[in-house]
């Protein structure tokens, strides 16, 4: 049935069925909440109740077989919109960072047209955050003389992404990051390829579930594995560890963004362990249950005073914040494999 899938927001199911019975609909929405924990997958299951040509008025239920449906599952319907940044400029092949004004104009202009399938028209803007002052000016217009029967769904992560024009002008949705238990159950009903690691996952998760099958590659893990038995060497080979860093998020595809995404998810476990690493020297001993884990967080734990290793947690987590500047990745990696083996190799170590 409709909603049935949108699992932990069923507050916000229940409150735009009130809106919708009282015919109090706003014109836009901003969806704001951490990454991967349903927002887009909320925004386009309201799309679709909104277009569904079976609905009842007054209801919000999609019924998921006519052809309204069936095209907006698709992104082929007449009357829906998805608009994202484009990784890559089709004309010169970079990578762009913002939405481009050429985009937001094109979907403007559509909405000034009749709707083809008469029950009006919606769009999802994706990357919100990423609206530049000029794309941004180009929307405010259509924000505030909105065409009849049309809805605008905002996606960002935060309020102090969006610019106060915008925000203005739309009704606040706040998705809150997920229960371990409903990420659990979410989880457990996906094939993951190494069904051990969900116990690790819902942890790594922080409430989001994207992340948490982002994470679920068995690849990263035992590329982790490689970086931290390299770590622990008596000399550790940071020029080989670099290369190796850097080959495997290439390996992820052709694009930049795909190597981004590569380098943020080992970061992200990188600092999972490192944080066992403090834990189990407090513990005096690795409180993984894995012998493997043992195997790996143990000696980094003899090895490193806990200065050391919040230094480290510290470096990994600037590393973070230079991947979300855009910075070359090859660099950032490289300085940070760099940064780790001088920390760790530091005078006191044992």
């Amino acid at each position: 049935m409709s909603w049935s899938h949108i699992q932990g927001h069923e507050r916000w199911v229940e409150q735009f069925r009130e809106v919708v019975r009282r015919g109090r609909l706003a014109h836009a929405y901003l969806f704001v909440g951490p990454a991967g924990v349903g927002k887009r997958l909320f925004a386009i299951e309201l799309a679709k109740a909104l277009l569904c040509e079976r609905n009842e008025p007054g209801k919000l239920d999609a019924c998921g077989e006519c052809d309204s449906c069936t095209f907006v599952a698709a992104e082929t319907h007449p009357d829906f919109f998805r608009l994202g940044r484009p990784w890559i400029d089709p004309t010169d092949q970079t990578e762009k960072n913002e939405l481009p004004i050429a985009l937001m104009r094109e979907l403007c202009a559509s909405f000034g047209l009749k709707s083809a399938r008469g029950h009006g028209k919606v769009a999802v803007l994706d990357d919100a955050d990423d609206l530049n002052d000029e794309a941004a000016n180009c929307f405010l217009k259509t924000l505030e003389e909105p065409p009849p029967r049309s809805v605008f769904i905002l996606i960002g992560t935060s309020l102090d992404g969006q610019l106060p024009t915008i925000r203005s002008r739309c009704q606040t949705i706040r998705f809150a990051p997920l229960p371990e238990a409903v990420v659990r159950t979410i989880l457990s009903k996906r094939e993951l390829a190494d069904p051990q690691l969900l116990p690790r996952l819902v942890k790594l998760a922080a409430g989001s579930p994207g992340q948490a099958l982002d994470l679920a590659e068995p690849e990263l893990w035992q590329f982790r594995n490689r970086l931290l038995q390299g770590l622990a060497q008596p000399k550790i080979d940071t020029v080989g560890l670099a290369k190796s860093f850097v080959e495997f998020v290439e390996d992820a595809g052709k694009e930049t963004v795909l190597h981004r995404r590569r380098a943020a998810l080992v970061l992200r476990l990188l600092i999972e362990a490192w944080s066992d690493v403090l834990d189990a020297q407090y513990a005096g001993a690795a409180t993984s249950p894995s012998s493997e884990e043992t195997a790996l967080v143990g000696p980094l734990a003899k090895r490193t005073r806990p200065d050391q290793i919040l230094r480290v947690l510290e470096r990994c987590l600037e590393t973070e914040v230079h991947l979300d500047r855009y910075v070359q990745v090859g660099l950032v990696v490289e300085a940070l494999i760099d940064a780790l083996g001088q920390i760790i190799e530091s005078p006191g170590t044992s």
